[in-house]
């Protein structure tokens, strides 16, 4: 495995709890796993063999219903952490949505070297505690919010995950950043139609408050306008 030193999400990953010497502990049950897109790491319904954090890139979490069709339930960035420790079944599928790279771990040996480490397992409460939030945050999007406020919402989340720097012009800063997903995944998430969804972005794009480079490139304009129509 290579050195945990040079891990670029080490000050924000779950490990951040640990001291150099339970790092160096830890480094010595984990690989490194690169994936590519589209690549699965993880099948709903297996035996609940391994867990992992999430060094770059981006992976989705998705079910199967009863008609066979994808229902993608969440999506996970550098420095999350996946899997199910103490568990004997995984609930979901974990799929690469881009080119990632992944810190696997057994998950008998994880759950070892957790139940011997207090501030690891504190580390697991607090991002599981943090996931609930957004899962309620979720469940409002997708019961309350109208179609415009569900997409303002998503663009704004995706901003603060993906965000990187843009262009400047005479109202400063541009966030740019490139979605992870089709426009046909992006209505699944929101529990909208792809028709709905590429109204909502053309309507956005008229009224100046986003530009589309291309089919999944956006930038934000107006990002206090984008603001208000979430609601």
């Amino acid at each position: 495995m290579s050195s945990c030193d040079t891990c670029v999400v080490r000050n924000r990953a779950i490990c951040a709890a640990l001291d150099n010497k339970e790092i160096a502990a830890l480094s010595a049950i984990g690989r490194r796993r690169k994936l590519e897109a589209g690549e699965p790491l993880i099948w709903e319904g297996d035996d609940s063999v391994l867990v992992a954090n999430v060094i770059e890139g981006v992976l989705k979490l998705s079910t199967g219903t009863e008609d066979g069709r994808e229902q993608i339930v969440g999506v996970v960035y550098p420095s999350d952490f996946i899997g199910r420790p103490f568990g004997a079944t995984t609930r979901h599928s974990v799929t690469a949505l881009t080119d990632a790279n992944v810190c696997v771990f057994s998950r008998a040996d994880f759950d070892g070297f957790a139940s011997e480490h207090p501030a690891l397992e504190h580390k697991l409460l607090q991002r599981t505690l943090s996931e609930l939030d957004r899962t309620r945050h979720w469940m409002l999007l997708l019961g309350r919010k109208s179609a415009t406020e569900k997409l303002a919402t998503f663009l704004l989340d995706m901003s603060e995950r993906l965000v990187q720097p843009g262009c400047e012009s005479e109202s400063g800063a541009l966030e740019s950043f490139e979605l992870p997903f089709s426009r046909q995944q992006v209505a699944d998430l929101l529990g909208l139609t792809i028709e709905t969804v590429s109204r909502q972005f053309t309507q956005l794009k008229r009224d100046g408050i986003v530009e589309l480079p291309s089919r999944r490139a956006v930038v934000i304009r107006d990002r206090a306008t984008l603001e208000a129509l979430a609601g």
